[in-house]
């Protein structure tokens, strides 16, 4: 944490500050501390949640360290075997397989219990080979906002069919019945998913096929290219900060964006709901979406391995879950009551959502799903685009 400077043994002893001894320094009187990284955003929760923590366990001092959630594995790459790196970090559930394959963390203690307590969608994101490796401590996926001052609750599309046909009739001098970021994999995998079609098979372990290809999921992205005609905007100009600030002002009456938003079209004066994507054609049900589940892990290069893991296991509890909602607005990782209309519509998404695969190859995808998202979304060939699309992941080399 930034409170506290750290004591004037541990300089002599390393001849460094915290961030050159990394984890290999030594506390006297049997006192332990912890290097957690976690993203900017998280800094004021994760240092209350420290707090909490340190009172219970006064041996114990936590110490936040800023890493990008989206760059601690490449950063634990580096510092772990040099002894720098984190005690506990954050990262996403899709980064997993490389984690564990690079022998960079170490298995949940007591992952029974923590698998009982979780979602289940938090469960699988954090399973790997039959193992769980991650601590969950927020779950994530995205939903059909609606502006409620231009769509009612009872004219809200059920079907993608419907969509498109609402979006046509309500779209022009500048205002958009819909829209949406077509340039990221991770909402453009939606179009994908009738049949019970996944990314890389059932299981989401098949590096060998990303079915991407399949004619469920060309029928999908063709139909994703009709709504792009009704939309009528490129996609190199609408990405998800784009699309965001049409919804803030008042100029769409549907995103489809996730959670961290809420507090953003609030502020703007948005009365807005919150409902489950659209179905498919020839599907009774939501279209099935991405989650992600925000994972703590353990680092195999750790000295305080037990005492990481116990607070890994305090973020998870009902008390450290309600404060993360309250200082974050994400979904809880655990089963607790709240009452939050936005909240709700996203935990009923949750039922549709599909955790991210988390095998190497993933690193792959986001960069091929989203060039060929974009070329389709301006008119490109559905089949010969995917073709290419499935051929460049399932050909790549996990870093």
């Amino acid at each position: 944490m930034k409170k506290g400077i750290v004591q004037l043994l541990l300089i002599t002893m390393c001849g460094l500050w915290l961030t050159g001894c990394g984890n290999k320094k030594e506390e006297k009187d049997g006192q332990v501390t912890l290097k957690v990284w976690e993203s900017l955003e998280v800094q004021d929760y994760m240092e209350a949640a420290a707090d909490a923590f340190m009172e219970e366990h006064p041996n114990i001092k936590i110490e936040f360290e800023n890493v990008e959630f989206n760059n601690s594995v490449s950063q634990i790459v580096l510092d772990g075997p040099a002894g720098a790196g984190a005690d506990l970090f954050a990262a996403p559930c899709d980064r997993l397989g490389e984690l564990v394959s690079g022998g960079y963390v170490v298995p949940v203690v007591g992952s029974g219990e923590v698998a009982a307590r979780v979602l289940p969608s938090c469960r699988k994101a954090a399973t790997y080979d039959n193992t769980m490796y991650g601590y969950p401590v927020s779950d994530e996926t995205y939903a059909l906002y609606y502006n409620k001052a231009l769509i009612s609750e009872e004219q809200v599309p059920r079907t993608w069919e419907e969509v498109i046909a609402y979006t046509r009739e309500n779209t022009r001098d500048g205002q958009y019945g819909f829209v949406m970021d077509p340039t990221s994999g991770y909402y453009t995998i939606i179009f994908t998913t009738a049949k019970g079609n996944r990314l890389f098979g059932a299981t989401g372990q098949d590096g060998k096929n990303t079915y991407l290809n399949t004619p469920e999921a060309v029928s999908g992205l063709n139909l994703m290219k009709d709504l792009a005609s009704a939309v009528g905007i490129s996609s190199s100009d609408l990405n998800s900060s784009i699309a965001d600030e049409l919804f803030k002002n008042g100029k769409a009456a549907m995103e489809i964006t996730g959670p961290w938003n809420a507090s953003v079209f609030s502020a703007a004066g948005i009365d807005y709901g919150v409902t489950t994507l659209p179905a498919l054609p020839g599907e009774e049900t939501p279209a099935v979406s991405f989650s992600g589940a925000r994972l703590m892990f353990v680092s195999a290069f750790s000295e305080h391995q037990e005492e990481a893991a116990e607070f890994a296991k305090f973020l998870m509890s009902d008390e450290m879950q309600q404060l993360r909602y309250e200082y974050l607005k994400c979904i809880p990782s655990v089963e607790i009551e709240m009452e939050d209309e936005t909240i709700s519509g996203f935990m009923e998404q949750l039922e549709f959502a599909t955790p991210m695969p988390s095998i190497p190859q993933m690193n792959s995808f986001w960069e091929s799903m989203g060039s060929a998202s974009k070329n389709i979304w301006d008119g490109a060939d559905v089949q010969s685009t995917m073709d290419g699309c499935n051929q460049a992941i399932v050909n790549s080399t996990a870093e």
